[in-house]
């Protein structure tokens, strides 16, 4: 299977999770195009100040790969600075939140796998 951008769903969501701005998902491929178990596999772009609230993640875990900008992330209670290149693993009933701690876009994909 190919899929042009033009072909990928786009959502806007406004104060996702409880966080602040808009964030933009762009649905790389969708669940429903998925035959394992995986329900998300998307770029998610963050404008400066706008973040993803604490939000926990049971029977499933996330990655976050960071691919611009500079964010702000809290992994069960631990919060460090990431910026490009660098990975989050969150599951096993764990919470996180990511904020765009940068002047300018926040890029990552984002991959969420069910058990």
């Amino acid at each position: 299977m190919f899929k042009r951008r033009d072909d990928m769903k786009l959502d806007l969501r406004e104060n996702m999770r409880g966080g602040q701005g808009t964030t933009r998902i762009q649905h790389i491929i969708d669940k429903e195009e998925l035959r394992g178990k995986a329900r998300l596999i998307g770029r998610i772009t963050l404008e400066p100040g706008s973040s993803i609230g604490t939000h926990p993640h049971d029977g499933e875990e996330e990655i976050y790969y960071i691919l611009s900008g500079s964010a702000l992330v809290e992994d069960d209670g631990q919060t460090r600075e990431i910026g490009p290149g660098d990975a989050v693993l969150t599951g096993n009933g764990s919470t996180h939140s990511i904020a765009n701690n940068g002047t300018g876009p926040l890029e990552f994909v984002a991959v969420i796998l069910t058990y």
